[in-house]
């Protein structure tokens, strides 16, 4: 897989992610292995069509995948998104740990200069 990401690809499914109930399809989802909107919409406090707009977003974010089997739609959990968005987030941690750790060993230097 190309390790090369577009920010407007991880800025999506940041977006898509940041709604409770978006996330909560994706659990769903990722328990069942599929479902049809009508079938979340009844785990879920929110309507069928209102189900089907947060599966659009997330199927724009790469997030699921509709397939359509007759009149229904089934909805499955697509991870390269998710991966490509958690190795992006696993790269700027250790970013940050690396800072963190240069910030460290300069005030134990300055402390040890001190004494």
């Amino acid at each position: 897989m190309d390790q090369r990401r577009d920010p407007a690809d991880v800025d999506s499914v940041l977006t898509a992610l940041a709604e409770p109930t978006r996330r909560q399809l994706l659990d769903l989802l990722a328990a069942h292995g599929q479902a049809t909107a009508t079938t979340l919409a009844d785990r879920l406090p929110v309507s069928r069509q209102a189900v089907v707009k947060h599966l659009a977003v997330l199927d724009s974010a790469g997030l699921v995948d509709g397939i359509k089997v007759g009149r229904e739609v089934r909805y499955t959990v697509r991870t390269e998104a998710l991966n490509m968005t958690a190795r992006w987030m696993a790269t700027l941690a250790a970013d940050w740990d690396r800072r963190l750790a240069k910030i460290k060993r300069a005030a134990e230097a300055a402390e040890r200069d001190l004494r």
